[in-house]
């Protein structure tokens, strides 16, 4: 299925990088693929926030201009979209002059909204002279420190379970341990996870266990999210659930997608490693 989904993907193959605008270069991935083997799904919302960092295109004189971007794609889209086509059509931008950064906003809009199936949330910030960013952990508990025992790496939804007698809790833990790699090139994805939940405690050290176990599995980035949250909804049952990964950037973009049990807002960071 991986094979068939993928045919035809920049992904994993020699590239000519486009001298000019083209937005022909998005190639769009099913969700519903990745998601049949999820089902019976659980209820979520969610979506997965994109960081470019290498933004950059011609003004109307030729004169380069460079920035930021922040792209939102909604979990519900029927598509999401391939990395490596995503860095290629930003890319196109590179040698094309367009009259504005609002100009430029509004072709992404259109371009990733038809590439995804849904409205896409495009944010354009150019670089000014003594800018800043402020880098920060995950918000929680971080459970790294915990002295564990790792015998598994590969996906264990197993190793998941709720302490004995625990009562109802509400936290958020995190971890920087996330490891897992490309379906295609096999190259690893690094990145940090947080989990929020209410319901009865999870056991720490088998939720850092799992998240280990993780280290070979090859998925994308947004299903690899949705797999951690099907597997803790289905062993721990809570009463509501959020999980937010931040993967590394590669290729000048980074991906966080979340997903979660209940309607919630999620503030866009920066870590240490994007």
């Amino acid at each position: 299925m991986k094979e068939s989904r993928l045919a035809g993907a920049p992904l994993g193959h020699d590239t000519v990088y486009p001298e000019k605008y083209d937005p022909s270069l998005l190639f769009p991935i099913p969700r519903d693929a990745n998601r049949q083997a999820l089902r019976p799904l659980p209820g979520w919302t969610g979506a997965d926030i994109w960081n470019a960092y290498e933004m950059s295109w011609l003004n109307a004189k030729g004169k380069p201009v460079v920035g930021t971007a922040r792209f939102i794609v909604p979990e519900s889209s029927p598509n999401l979209v391939e990395s490596k086509s995503f860095k290629l059509y930003l890319n196109s931008f590179n040698e094309t002059r367009f009259d504005g950064p609002g100009i430029v906003q509004d072709m992404i809009r259109r371009d990733l909204g038809q590439a995804t199936g849904s409205a896409v949330d495009v944010t354009i910030q150019c670089l000014v002279p003594g800018q800043t960013v402020t880098l920060q952990a995950l918000p929680g508990i971080n459970i790294d420190d915990l002295d564990v025992a790792i015998r598994h790496y590969r996906h264990a939804p197993e190793l998941l379970r709720c302490l004995p007698g625990a009562g109802v809790v509400g936290e958020t833990l995190t971890s920087d341990l996330l490891k897992s790699n490309c379906p295609v090139t096999g190259q690893p994805d690094w990145g940090s996870v947080q989990v929020r939940y209410k319901g009865r405690r999870i056991d720490r050290a088998a939720l850092l266990e799992y998240i280990v176990s993780l280290r070979r599995h090859q998925e994308f980035h947004e299903h690899c999210v949705e797999q951690m949250y099907c597997d803790i909804w289905r062993a721990c049952q809570p009463e509501s659930l959020l999980v937010h990964a931040c993967y590394t950037r590669r290729g000048g973009l980074d991906i966080s997608p979340w997903r979660a049990s209940e309607a919630t807002s999620i503030d866009p960071i920066r870590t240490v490693r994007q």
